[in-house]
């Protein structure tokens, strides 16, 4: 074989394999699920978010990083795989701001926000994810109570490891956005940290329900002697105007005995003398002497008017005759 048709040979060659390399790294496809990054010479030059099938120049001059628009889990303090769970006490362990030791897991939810960041902001995004998170869970566990971080302020704490958690990751700006956070589980240490925890919140729980009984008692108690003083004052009140009505009525009875009495002062005289000993001496006869020594039935007239005459018994004539 001639030189010259050793070069043609190998040319043809050559071509057909740069060909094939330009046929193959000239078009890449993004998936739905996908987000990509265009690279010219290592340097980043756009970033793809639509799925279908896209063109650029073939490698080495650009090439493609697709990366997951996803949403990932951070596991911290525990890693489940298959089906089984596996825990690290050491990683969870911490202080509450009341000086007790918990053991707190937690899932982080984030997702890629920024390919670019993401790719060429840091080594390691995902070290770095992970290191902010348990600065934030530690921080705030440590500014928080341990009844709090075991019972009904699990979700404020949630809240606040998340706001510290994103003010972090965008202080890193590394790429990524935080969903949520979710505290799997909040525990103490072991068996007899617990038990001693139970028995001084059961405890606490028998101070509050003796206080609240006695919280109770004393309202009821305060009520009735709230009731029994106004009715005690509404009492007092109809006295004070049953006797006003009473002095008015005796005014009105003296205004007119007295006008009474200006008209015929003796016979008034006599009437309020007959009166008065009608209301001492009930039901008692009275007379009256005169000064010969003679006397004259006087009193009670009024039980005398209201005997009534017997009445005629029929035939009683017919029988005398």
């Amino acid at each position: 074989m001639s030189l010259r048709k050793l070069y043609v040979v190998s040319g043809a060659v050559i071509l057909a394999a740069l060909l094939v390399l330009v046929a193959l790294t000239s078009w890449y496809t993004v998936d739905e699920s996908e987000q990509a990054v265009i690279l010219t010479f290592g340097e980043v030059e756009e970033g793809i978010s639509e799925p279908g099938l896209h063109f650029k120049l073939p490698w080495p001059i650009q090439s493609v990083e697709t990366l997951s628009k996803e949403t990932f889990s951070l596991q911290f303090g525990y890693e489940e795989k298959d089906g089984e769970i596996q825990d690290f006490p050491d990683e969870t362990k911490m202080i509450t701001g009341d000086e007790n030791i918990v053991l707190a897991d937690l899932v982080v939810q984030w997702k890629i926000t920024d390919p670019e960041k993401y790719l060429f902001n840091s080594d390691s995004p995902e070290e770095v994810l992970y290191d902010a998170t348990s600065a934030s869970v530690r921080s705030i566990i440590g500014n928080s109570k341990i009844d709090d971080a075991l019972t009904s302020g699990k979700a404020e704490i949630e809240a606040e490891v998340r706001d510290l958690l994103t003010s972090l990751i965008e202080k890193y700006d590394i790429g990524v956005s935080i969903l949520a956070v979710k505290l799997q589980d909040v525990e103490l240490p072991n068996d007899d940290v617990r038990k001693a925890f139970t028995d001084v919140t059961d405890a606490r729980e028998t101070m509050n329900t003796k206080i609240n009984e006695a919280n109770k008692y004393r309202n009821q108690k305060v009520n009735e002697a709230e009731g029994e003083k106004d009715a005690l004052i509404s009492r007092a009140q109809g006295e004070k105007a049953a006797r006003i009505e009473r002095a008015r009525g005796d005014v009105a009875v003296f205004n007119a005995l007295y006008g009474e009495y200006k008209g015929n002062p003796e016979i008034t005289r006599e009437r309020l003398v007959i009166e008065t000993l009608e209301q001492v001496l009930p039901g008692a006869e009275i007379y009256i002497m005169n000064d010969d020594g003679n006397t004259m039935k006087y009193f009670p007239i009024r039980p005398l008017e209201k005997e009534q005459p017997k009445p005629n018994v029929e035939g009683s004539d017919d029988t005398n005759g």
